[in-house]
């Protein structure tokens, strides 16, 4: 069944000044359906900023929330990720300003130490929350980082999630250091954002995928090494082998059941698996005795806060990195974004330009 409809007028030059565009995912029967039209624009209360959508970008969770009608939400707008422009601030709000180019932070309660089980319900463009694909986003002031001033607003739209999530796994949780070895599954975001902090700090990085495309295309990127596992199911014995029998320090566990024995197999001793991905299903039960005799640990990570994004977004900076955009749409095409995700045919991240 498709899963969009398509409800754009013709001209938007009927609508009052303050009706703003957005899209909805609205229940239908098992699933969820994608639909676009106006709303009345938002106000501002105080400690609050009223930002303009610039541009959003797509992840795999956002495939997950369509499919998943049992919320609190009958209309859920969705997307977590975007970036844009500040166009008014509430009472109380001093560190934003007019113009300023702004991202919101995936968890917008979660702004520094410990993760709080209560940030998940309220997590942008999840199942009680709505995101951000829409014109304009009111949002807490502290819930916001500062766009990179080399990064246009397309590219810093690719970061709250993928980014972060990345950043946290390596940096903040595993500590990476030159030198060590990086193995990431597959190339969408988060996959091409562990690749590509990784190498700029110094480290040796595996990519893995079933495209030989993609991995030449990951080696221009930085990778040390790739394997294609269509070719070679075994790619753990090829990690070891690349690591003269070590193993990988670290490896961004993407795939899920499917991946996670070889994981376990190919991570070194003291080494880290980072579990993020649920690309092949959920409910992964290794053998987990092996962590054991190698003194290697698992990490669960779920995207990070707004003081871990202002540290990310500093290295961006410093190292003056790029995300990789496979392709950007307009916001009439969002349903064909969707498809194109569905279709994991990318190569990095998927934008949405408003």
């Amino acid at each position: 069944m498709n899963a969009y409809t398509h409800r754009l007028p013709s001209s938007t030059s009927a609508q009052p000044a303050t009706a703003e565009r957005s899209y909805r995912l609205r229940r239908q029967d098992a699933s969820r359906i994608l639909s676009s039209g106006f709303e009345p624009s938002p106000r501002v209360s105080p400690g609050q900023v009223l930002v303009r959508v610039a541009a959003a970008s797509l992840n795999y969770r956002d495939l997950l929330t369509m499919q998943e009608p049992a919320s609190e939400s009958s209309a859920l707008v969705p997307l977590s990720d975007c970036a844009g422009i500040v166009e008014a601030v509430g009472a109380d709000v001093s560190q934003w300003k007019p113009s300023d180019r702004v991202s919101p932070n995936f968890f917008p309660e979660w702004t520094e130490g410990r993760f709080s089980a209560a940030y998940l319900g309220r997590a942008l463009g999840g199942g009680q929350t709505d995101g951000v694909l829409r014109g304009q986003l009111v949002i807490e002031a502290s819930a916001l980082v500062a766009v990179p001033e080399h990064l246009s607003l397309a590219e810093a739209a690719t970061l709250p999630c993928a980014g972060l999530t990345a950043w946290h796994a390596l940096f903040e949780r595993g500590r990476l250091k030159a030198g060590d070895t990086v193995l990431v599954q597959g190339t969408g975001g988060v996959a091409l954002f562990g690749l590509q902090l990784a190498s700029a700090a110094g480290a040796r990085v595996i990519v893995t995928s079933s495209s030989d495309d993609k991995l030449a295309r990951a080696r221009a990127l930085g990778a040390w090494q790739t394997i294609n596992y269509r070719r070679t199911p075994d790619w753990d014995r090829v990690a070891l082998d690349m690591t003269a029998g070590r193993g990988v320090d670290h490896i961004l566990e993407l795939g899920g059941p499917d991946t996670y024995e070889r994981s376990i197999n190919a991570v070194a001793p003291g080494g880290q698996i980072a579990q993020i991905g649920v690309l092949t299903g959920f409910g992964s039960q290794p053998n987990l005795l092996p962590l054991q005799f190698k003194n290697a640990s698992i990490n669960g990570i779920c995207v990070g806060s707004v003081e871990q994004f202002q540290r990310l977004n500093r290295f961006m900076s410093e190292k003056q990195l790029h995300p990789v955009i496979d392709q950007s749409f307009g916001f009439e095409q969002v349903p064909e974004a969707y498809e194109h995700l569905r279709s994991a045919a990318h190569f990095g991240k998927l934008v949405i330009e408003l």
